[in-house]
């Protein structure tokens, strides 16, 4: 799992096209990775969305916004159809990010327990570092582009 001031590897994962995506895709940029269970939910389609409606105010704060499932790349490329979405979104099939970054675990809905992942966003700064964690019970999906900017 990824703490504050942890170098991350450069490298993250393969995109909605199978393009791979590295940090240093995005020099002088702070990333922002987010990671959200589903496509196509409620919940994650509102954050994909206020993401999508700020994205100019986050590339002129100096964000890159990454979006992280273990959804197949076919969903991804539906959601991204969908709802216009401007950024790329990584397919963990494999699961490999979501249990480096430690946001897969069990989770639990109308008493059914489940392995799912945790909505959990991570602000990495142009040195590849964790700069910020906006962890998942402070995850505002309906305004989440003013956390990210407001630091």
């Amino acid at each position: 799992m990824y703490n504050i001031g942890d170098k991350v590897d450069d490298l993250l994962g393969l995109d909605q096209n199978g393009k791979e995506i590295r940090l240093s895709d995005y020099p002088g940029k702070t990333v922002a990775l987010y990671f959200y269970p589903k496509d196509m939910t409620s919940s994650c389609t509102a954050q994909a969305c206020n993401l999508r409606d700020n994205y100019d105010s986050l590339l002129d704060a100096g964000y890159q916004v990454i979006g992280v499932s273990v959804d197949p790349a076919a969903s991804h490329q539906r959601f991204i159809a969908k709802n216009g979405l401007p950024f790329p979104l990584i397919s963990d099939t494999d699961h490999t990010l979501v249990e480096k970054f430690g946001v897969w675990g069990e989770k639990s809905m109308y008493g059914r327990k489940y392995m799912g992942t945790f909505r959990t966003t991570f602000i990495i700064a142009s040195d590849h570092t964790v700069a910020r964690i906006i962890a998942p019970k402070q995850v505002k999906t309906k305004d989440h582009a003013a956390q990210i900017i407001a630091g």
